[in-house]
């Protein structure tokens, strides 16, 4: 079974644009804390938001074996610039996977990050991506509705991502 990256892309696409407006009505959560038993590097939701796309920002560098940026300049209580450096992430992991060849998708590389060096390769390391943006939105939405915020849905089923439709109507339910 073969499933293009560009899903999951566009998926966190809609899902980045969703939380961008959200977070332009409700700026405050973004100092929702992250709990007791917190990662100390990530204490408040927009430290947690920040660090998706630093993430992906320095993977992409990494694998371009470009120097690792230092996210200290992008400030963790402004949406607006969170998402300004989202979207430049975002092109540059666009631009990645447009270019790379087929062929080196499954070449090892080794990945520099702050806590060392990875060996992986660029499907691994970009599959990794993906899905790490996608727990940490899960996670922002838990801490959101646990500290009195409403939300959407943000599933995939329910994106316009490979289309479908959610239509708001009775349904029988069997026992």
């Amino acid at each position: 079974m073969h499933i293009d990256v560009a899903v999951f892309v566009d998926y966190t696409d809609w899902e980045r644009q969703k939380w961008h407006s959200w977070l332009q009505q409700h700026p405050e959560a973004l100092k929702i804390s992250m709990g007791a038993n917190c990662d100390t590097r990530y204490q408040r939701a927009g430290d947690l938001i920040r660090h998706i796309f630093v993430a992906e920002k320095r993977a992409v560098d990494g694998l371009c074996y470009r120097p690792l940026m230092n996210p200290d300049g992008i400030p963790n209580d402004d949406v607006e610039a969170m998402f300004t450096f989202g979207q430049r992430s975002r092109e540059d992991l666009n631009n990645f996977v447009a270019s790379l060849p087929e062929r080196d998708w499954d070449t090892m590389k080794d990945l520099q990050f702050p806590g060392g060096v990875l060996r992986a390769t660029p499907k691994k390391i970009i599959a990794h991506v993906l899905t790490h943006e996608m727990r940490h939105w899960g996670q922002l939405a838990m801490l959101s509705r646990q500290n009195g915020f409403k939300g959407e849905f943000h599933d995939l089923l329910f994106s316009p991502i490979l289309g479908g439709e959610l239509r708001r109507e009775p349904v029988k339910v069997s026992n």
